[in-house]
């Protein structure tokens, strides 16, 4: 036999006797290490499924393990769903003999679907555990999940088999009308704290109809959703100062997605869009997060939009973006925006008193504060600003120059700041920047720390190491700040009154 074929025997020989026949195991001995010992899932409403969390599962002993059972505390009642390795069990709740190499892992991937009904009714809290082995070995991990009740709104599904629409502009959006006598949900255009409310797509108020949100009201946004005021509609937010830290009388508009992981991401649903010829809006301690537009002002003939103790955080876009539109805003908070955290855009009429105005997107190009007055379609438009005053504000940001204005000469051009603390260090040759032009500037401080709480959490509290602090002008006061605290003489610049930060 040739030395060629005799090696290749050999190799064959040597592969077979060489292979494992078998994988023995030992029973699992209830020494499994997991990376958590409770598995919170968030909140999730009534009836939607939760996003999919992860636990490992580990042996740290140097031999294969045989697990006799993996389960749900529940069985097969239970509204929690596993799966472990890729393996779905019996309707993903019970597992058995599942093997774990030494010094090896597995993946528990998790899920629920529970009703409000399923929840402990004092605390609507669903629970259970995931059970390994049995007896002296047993094992467990603890799964929690809050459930919310609400009331789901959507476009309804109509003869043609498609779904309702709404038009503005030649554009047709995702939505349907609300409607005051809906034969489920009853007055659609009057939103109550009595349970959480989950829009998707457009809700759109009817023409001359009025939408009414209570305080304490909350509302979840799907992805590309939002709300539009059309022309002769109304938006009334009737929302008062909390007593407590849970902002129990505040009104929370932001996206449906209540994971941790998603508390700050921009963009997670649309805007609260105010039409051209929509009027009458009070809006009064209300929170908006996560949008891509947190609010979209369009003309208002002349109405005046009021704006109080209201916070807009974390627009992929814009916080406000106000197209000749006429606002009064007191004690309003904006942080961080992709493009501008307040566009006032194509002329209008502005005044802002006691507002902090904040932008530390991660980017270069991002304002604090946008002012011009016309639009560029194929030619520019101009439009008259005809007051943009600031009083006792703080216009500030990460970048050098957080204020930005934009002049065209065709129209009016009306700009004051009074007694406010504003980010511009550039060398700007425009007559615009005149610092020392008390026609547009007067006692404004420039470029000094207004030393914010926590800016990216959302907490632009200030303390008496501000620069901000009691620099206000007295004539300007808004007796209460945001939070209903009495300010101050001389005033704070900014929404809040200063307050000492826990050590």
């Amino acid at each position: 036999m040739r030395p060629f074929s005799l090696l290749f025997i050999f190799g064959i020989l040597l592969t077979i006797c060489s292979c494992r026949t078998d994988f023995s195991t030992v029973p699992s001995n209830g020494k499994l290490v997991f990376s958590r010992d409770t598995v919170f899932l968030d909140t999730v409403f009534s009836t939607i499924s939760s996003s999919t969390y992860l636990l490992k599962v580990y042996n740290h002993s140097k031999k294969d393990i045989s697990i006799p059972t993996i389960k749900l505390g529940k069985g097969l009642a239970s509204k929690y769903r596993i799966t472990v390795d890729g393996m779905q069990g019996q309707n993903n709740k019970i597992f058995s003999d599942v093997v774990l190499l030494a010094k090896d892992s597995l993946y528990i991937f998790i899920e629920t679907t529970p009703t409000i009904a399923d929840a402990n009714p004092d605390d609507f809290l669903y629970t259970d555990e995931i059970e390994f082995d049995n007896g002296n070995n047993l094992q467990k991990v603890k799964l929690l999940t809050l459930v919310k009740d609400a009331v789901f709104l959507y476009p309804k599904r109509v003869n043609n088999n498609t779904t309702e629409t709404v038009t503005f502009d030649d554009t047709e959006f995702n939505g349907f009308y609300l409607d005051e006598n809906d034969p489920t949900n009853g007055n659609e255009l009057h939103f109550t704290n009595q349970k959480a409310y989950v829009i998707y797509g457009y809700a759109t108020v009817p023409e001359g109809k009025t939408v009414v949100f209570d305080a304490g009201a909350r509302v979840y946004f799907h992805t590309n959703s939002g709300l539009i005021v059309p022309q002769s509609a109304s938006l009334q937010c009737n929302g008062t100062v909390s007593e407590t830290s849970q902002s129990e009388n505040e009104i929370i508009f932001e996206s449906d997605r209540l994971e941790a992981d998603y508390s700050n991401i921009p963009g997670q649903w649309a805007t609260v869009w105010l039409r051209d010829g929509s009027t009458n809006h009070n809006i009064n301690h209300l929170t908006i997060k996560n949008a891509t537009i947190g609010l979209r002002i369009d003309s208002q003939d002349n109405t005046t939009i009021s704006i109080k103790n209201s916070q807009i955080y974390n627009s992929s876009n814009y916080g406000i973006l106000a197209q000749n539109a006429k606002i009064t805003g007191e004690n309003l908070v904006i942080n961080t925006a992709g493009i501008a955290t307040l566009g006032c855009i194509y002329g209008g009429n502005y005044q802002f008193t006691h507002c902090t105005i904040n932008n530390y997107w991660n980017g270069s190009q991002q304002k604090a504060l946008l002012l011009n007055n016309y639009k560029t379609n194929k030619t520019p438009t101009a439009k008259d600003l005809t007051q943009a005053t600031f009083n006792n504000c703080i216009i500030y940001g990460a970048y050098a120059d957080e204020l930005f204005l934009d002049k065209n000469e065709a129209a009016l051009f009306e700009f004051q700041f009074n007694n406010c603390l504003l980010k511009s260090e550039s060398n700007n040759s425009s007559s615009l920047y005149n610092f020392k032009d008390n026609s547009h500037y007067n006692n404004v401080i420039l470029n000094q720390n207004p030393r914010f709480l926590d800016i990216a959490n959302n907490k632009l509290n200030i303390n008496n190491t501000s620069a901000a602090f009691a620099k206000g002008n007295p004539a300007y006061l808004i007796p209460l700040d945001i939070n209903g605290k009495s300010r101050t003489l001389p005033p704070d610049l900014g929404a809040y009154q200063s307050v000492p930060f826990a050590n």
